[in-house]
Order: C-alpha cells, then sequence, then structure tokens
C-alpha cells in the first residue's frame, strides 16, 4: 500500500469518527438558530417566545428519559422534518423541512433536499447530545 493510500484511509476514518461530534455542533447551531426561541437555550422550554404560543412547548432534554431511557430518534427527526406527517389543520410546531429546503444552497451539487436533511439531522444530533 502507498503512503497516499494510507493517508487518504487515515483521512477518511478521521472524517468518520468526527461524524457525530461534527453534527452535534452544526446542530447546536441550528438550533440557536431555529429552535431556541420556543425551546430556550437549554431545550427546557423556557424560549423567549414560548408565552406567546397557544400550546405549551416541550422539554427537550428529557425526551429519553420519558422514553424509557432510549432517545427517539426517529419520532424526533420526523417531528422537525414535518413532511410526512399529516397536518391538514396545522400544526403545534413549525414545518422546518420544507423551511430548510426553501432556503437550501450548495457549492458541492447537493440538492435542497439533502442540504434540509442534514440540517435536520444535524439538530436531531444535537437534541440527542443535551438529554439528560
Amino acid at each position: 500500500m502507498s503512503y497516499l493510500s494510507s493517508a487518504k484511509i487515515a483521512i477518511a476514518a478521521l472524517i468518520v469518527g468526527a461524524g457525530p461530534a461534527l453534527a452535534d455542533s452544526a446542530g447546536e447551531k441550528e438550533y440557536v438558530v431555529a429552535c431556541a426561541g420556543c425551546h430556550g437555550e437549554s431545550g427546557m422550554g423556557m424560549g423567549p417566545f414560548a408565552e406567546l404560543l397557544n400550546t405549551e412547548t416541550p422539554n427537550l432534554v428529557n425526551l429519553a428519559k420519558a422514553n424509557g431511557g432510549v432517545f427517539p430518534f426517529e419520532t424526533v427527526l420526523t417531528t422537525i422534518d414535518g413532511r410526512d406527517g399529516v397536518r391538514a389543520h396545522g400544526s403545534t410546531m413549525p414545518i422546518w423541512g420544507e423551511r430548510f429546503k426553501s432556503s437550501a444552497t450548495s457549492q458541492r451539487g447537493e440538492t435542497a433536499d439533502m442540504v434540509a436533511r442534514g440540517r435536520i439531522l444535524s439538530l436531531v444530533y444535537y437534541i440527542e447530545s443535551i438529554q439528560k
């Protein structure tokens, strides 16, 4: 195996290994912009806009605890995305999948849907990382 091949394998391993950490960092940035207004910076449901809503804003740090100690990854993912559910009469939460898709830009050729899904995954990984 050549030095160049070994270097490529090492770099790939570092990128794969750092994936969740990078997602958490990107997810935290997404969270502050898109979620903290309602759910609060701490994720406990006490954001500055929470009192203006007609519904209770959920505490996001206890999702795993409320689910028998298992983080409900798919439920959180589909709730944030919102594009797969039936929302004929509105929802208590914005459909971030559409919002992220409509504002998506890419310099590498990803589709708007790919960018939106990446942003949502980053958010979900971040929310998983703040569980108590």
